[in-house]
């Protein structure tokens, strides 16, 4: 046997034995309903998918629709729900395959097909309008809806929103998933996600030890890895720029300055291309403000929702556009 042979089965035997060390076999989903889960009433299913949606709030009020980003779920809005839902019908959801939701039966996480099942929500929920409030992936879904369904929006607000082509991910083009995040189907330590978390903060020192076990929990739910990359994988991106040219309702651009997922800079790309956009930055903040300073990143958004003068959300009927 060669030198380099010898060599080659030594690394692979070191990778083995790491990656057997590093395991991390999901986790029940009984344990985590129990520990996450409000009520039982927040599992519906909606076309064909078993989804976590919690709805807060007076039926009648104008309604909010809220998406969270990649590996997050719903709580990562929980201290805004607690503050907006005296005056807004507050929806949240976890994307198919995340938090709490099952994964999609289809295997299909294209956006087209996550805006198809927001527009199934609002249809099994009897709202006809919101103001789609997204972050990070979330803020793409939230403008493609928009721009998809122009009569269901009344307002967006884009929290460091996704969308434009960066490094890996071209127009048109699934971006190839490396072989590292392949792994984390088998291996998740703690330890490692919360360094992937640390830098979505602009002060990381914010970031909880409790916050760090939601996500790790949440991650670990029966098919939700393999769900996250099939998502990152399905990611084929669009040109935004004629999108976001035909959205005809106000839109609030809102970033962390500290941002070191989605840079500020990126905030002007939005502006050329939005017809009525304003931008409030955040300094200090990163990529998830909600979270790390609730009270401060929701003060321009309280705001911008009372400029819409909103109304009571009629109930929707089929057929609406």
């Amino acid at each position: 046997m060669s030198v380099s042979l010898k060599l080659t089965i030594g690394l692979l035997v070191l990778l083995l034995v790491a990656v057997g060390a590093l395991w991390t076999p999901d986790k029940s989903r009984s344990v985590l309903e129990a520990r996450y889960l409000q009520g039982g009433e927040d599992l519906r299913e909606v076309d064909g998918v078993r989804l976590h949606l919690r709805v807060s709030g007076p039926p009648d009020a104008p309604a909010l629709f809220l998406l969270h980003g990649f590996g997050a779920s719903l709580h990562t809005w929980d201290a805004w729900a607690r503050a907006l839902e005296d005056r807004y019908r507050v929806i949240r959801m976890d994307l198919p395959g995340a938090g709490l939701s099952h994964p999609d039966p289809s295997g299909d996480y294209s956006d087209e097909r996550t805006l198809a099942l927001m527009a199934a929500i609002m249809e099994d929920l009897a709202v006809a309008r919101v103001v789609l409030i997204g972050n990070s992936i979330g803020g793409r879904l939230a403008w493609r809806f928009a721009a998809a369904y122009p009569g269901r929006v009344s307002g967006l607000v884009l929290i460091s929103p996704d969308g434009f082509a960066s490094e890996g991910f071209e127009y048109g083009k699934a971006p190839e998933v490396s072989a590292m995040t392949e792994l984390m189907r088998y291996t998740l330590p703690r330890f490692l996600l919360e360094m992937s978390l640390r830098p979505a903060y602009g002060n990381p020192e914010i970031l909880t030890d409790a916050v760090v076990s939601r996500y790790h929990d949440l991650m670990l739910a029966p098919g939700s890895r393999d769900a996250l990359i099939k998502r990152m994988a399905q990611t084929v991106l669009v040109d935004p720029r004629p999108l976001l040219s035909r959205i005809p309702v106000p839109v609030l651009l809102l970033w962390g300055e500290e941002d070191g997922a989605i840079p500020i800079e990126n905030a002007a790309d939005y502006q050329a291309n939005l017809p009525d956009s304003r931008l409030v930055t955040l300094p200090g903040l990163g990529h998830v403000p909600q979270e790390e300073d609730p009270v401060r990143s929701l003060a321009p958004v309280s705001a911008f929702l009372e400029s819409l003068n909103l109304t009571s959300s009629p109930s929707s009927s089929p057929g609406i556009s």
